[in-house]
């Protein structure tokens, strides 16, 4: 069951979902979309949404003091965003604009925990 139910992370789930269709449509042939290799990806990016240890206080992925992304898909989510996040003031723009006002949040602190009292 997806933790994402706050309007903040749905929005960031259907962001993402644009552009991997975007990027998805212009560089995968096949009717199919998205095509097996996207879906992968973004079916991991709804993962990382639904563990991120900020939720709805969250900036975005790429401003995250904590990168839960594996190594090669934070490389494969960076081309399909380098490739369809201009595209994205074409075909939703409104999405666009959000996520850009979503970067310039700041960075989320983690809150620390107290250490048990000694004798306790």
């Amino acid at each position: 069951m997806s933790r994402a139910t706050h309007p903040r992370l749905r929005r960031e789930r259907r962001t993402i979902e644009a552009m991997v269709r975007i990027y998805c449509r212009d560089h995968h042939p096949g009717p199919e979309r998205p095509c097996p290799e996207c879906a992968e990806l973004l079916a991991y990016a709804f993962e990382r949404l639904d563990r991120c240890p900020f939720q709805e206080g969250k900036t975005t992925c790429a401003k995250c003091p904590v990168h839960c992304y594996r190594p090669s898909m934070r490389e494969r989510v960076r081309e399909v965003m380098r490739y369809a996040g201009p595209r994205m003031l074409w075909h939703h723009p409104w999405m666009a604009l959000a996520h850009l006002w979503d970067g310039r949040r700041r960075e989320p602190q983690r809150e620390k925990t107290e250490p048990p009292a000694p004798g306790r």
